[in-house]
Formats: structure tokens, sequence, C-alpha cells
């Protein structure tokens, strides 16, 4: 009999209500939904669909290169005493991206497969994805959470986790790579306290 503090959540909800620097958004924000799924944990996202850019010129529920530059929701998952990190990128349009970074912005793997549809309704998109355990590096205890869209100057980039207006400096741009200000996270928390996270040979070698 386990108490109920113990008990996983089944699901962690977000919502991404401002932008990279703490403007708040100014359309319904868009929820990102983790939960257990089959080999992994389940990402589902529901959001406003905005049309801008267009689709990728990649075949749907395969991965694409360079996806970040396209209407995406993005998510990292972070082992902040390692800085080793896990980043997923999901399009309305269907294309996915999954990177494997060690240390800041470096890469070490990308374009692995994955499990993800997404459909557009009208004005708004939903989405659906298995992410494998092996993807995850070990001990992940931060996160945040990231969605793009629009083009040129109406290019608009929202954060789960903003960096504070008060830590902002002039001329300073979007960087979704600034790992400080990545919020506590940890997959016992939906899984259980007891579950154990499977090894990965994809991490293996890694600091």
């Amino acid at each position: 009999m386990t108490s109920s503090s113990s008990r996983p959540l089944m699901q962690m909800q977000f919502l991404i209500q401002h932008t990279w620097d703490c403007n708040p958004v100014n359309h319904d924000p868009i929820r990102i939904v983790f939960s257990p799924g089959q080999g992994g944990m389940k990402i589902e996202v529901f959001g406003p669909f905005f049309m801008d850019p267009a689709s990728p010129a990649g075949p749907p529920s395969q991965p694409f290169p360079g996806l970040w530059d396209y209407e995406v929701v993005e998510s990292f998952f972070l082992d902040s005493t390692t800085e080793n990190y896990l980043e997923v990128e999901l399009c309305p349009h269907g294309q996915h991206l999954i990177l494997l970074l060690s240390g800041v912005g470096q890469a070490f793997l990308q374009q692995l497969p994955m499990m993800f549809n997404a459909t557009i309704t009208g004005n708004k998109w939903m989405g659906e994805a298995v992410l494998p355990w092996s993807y995850f590096p070990p001990n992940i205890n931060k996160m945040n959470s990231y969605a793009i869209h629009g083009s040129g100057e109406k290019r608009t980039y929202e954060a789960l986790f903003p960096i504070p207006k008060e830590e902002i400096v002039e001329g300073q741009k979007p960087n979704f790579h600034r790992l400080e200000y990545f919020q506590n996270f940890r997959l016992q928390s939906l899984m259980g306290e007891g579950w154990v996270q499977p090894e990965s040979d994809l991490w293996k070698g890694k600091p």
C-alpha cells in the first residue's frame, strides 16, 4: 500500500503563456501534456495553428532537419549536473526532430525515429508523440518547453519558463539553450518514486 504522496501523477500539464522575454502571449496558450506511454513518455500538444511559416518540405511522421525554422513546439529535458539533455521538436504538419546534446548546444545525435502524429482542424492542431526512454539522459532534473511561429519580423518565440524581464539586456535575442532558466522536473513524479529509468546505450560514455 503506497501513500498518496508517492503515487505517480499519471500526467503533467503545462501552458506556455509567455514569450521568451516574459511578455504574455496574445493567443490561447499552447498546452503540453506528459504521461506514461508504451516504452517511453507520451507527449501531447494542443494549440492554435498559425499556418506560418508554410509546411516543411518533408513527409509527416518523419524527422526533418532544421525544424526550428518552422512552426514548432519544443521540449527539453536536462540533467543540470552534466549538461546532458534531450530536445524534442514537434510540428503541426507532422514532422519531428530529436536532438541528444552533451554540453550547451552540442548535439551528438539527431533525426532519431519517433512515433508522432499531428492533426490540424481549422485554426487548431494537436499532436501526440511517444519519446522512447533510451533518448533521455540519466538523472533528468530540469525541463523547459517552447513554441515558435511566424515569419520575418513577426517571428514569435514563446517559453514555458521565460527569462525574467529584469535579467534581459539590450539587444538580447531568444536562445532556448539557456539552461539556467530551466525548472525542476523529475520523471519519477510521472512514473512513481519506485520507477527506475532504463539504461540507454545512446548516453554511454557521456560525462
